[in-house]
């Protein structure tokens, strides 16, 4: 059974100390991008919330960093991503090849706009 971590600190803390350092600056780079997203633990992966919704949630693998920004964050960055798509809501970062954290920026600041607007469209007229 998997463990079920409660913060992305004690989940990043369950791995091995090279890949803490990749999953602390991925966190990092998030946190610069979108400074008032909420950390959270959603399908056992850490997350980050924007208004009530998710942003974006990454995860370490065997040889690769799984970074899944939604469809929206894929497709605004098709030709950046084209490397590293392998499904509809899927990034794969080798571990062999150095990460694109300025990548990762651009798809957070991205998504965190995209989630203001809609925020921002839902609310428009209501008092």
């Amino acid at each position: 059974m998997k463990t079920q971590h409660k913060t992305i600190d004690e989940y990043i803390e369950s791995f091995p100390a090279d890949i803490q350092i990749i999953l602390k600056k991925i966190r990092e780079t998030i946190r610069k991008a979108a400074p008032v997203a909420i950390k959270t633990i959603s399908y056992q992966m850490p997350a980050f919330k924007l208004n009530g919704n998710l942003v974006l949630w990454f995860a370490p693998f065997k040889n690769h960093i799984g970074f899944y920004p939604l469809p929206s964050g894929i497709e605004a960055f098709k030709v950046e991503v084209s490397p590293y798509v392998a499904g509809k809501v899927t990034l794969q970062f080798p571990l062999d090849k150095p990460i694109p954290y300025d990548l990762i920026k651009k798809i957070v600041t991205f998504r965190a706009k995209e989630n203001l607007e809609k925020l921002k469209k839902y609310n428009i007229g209501r008092v």
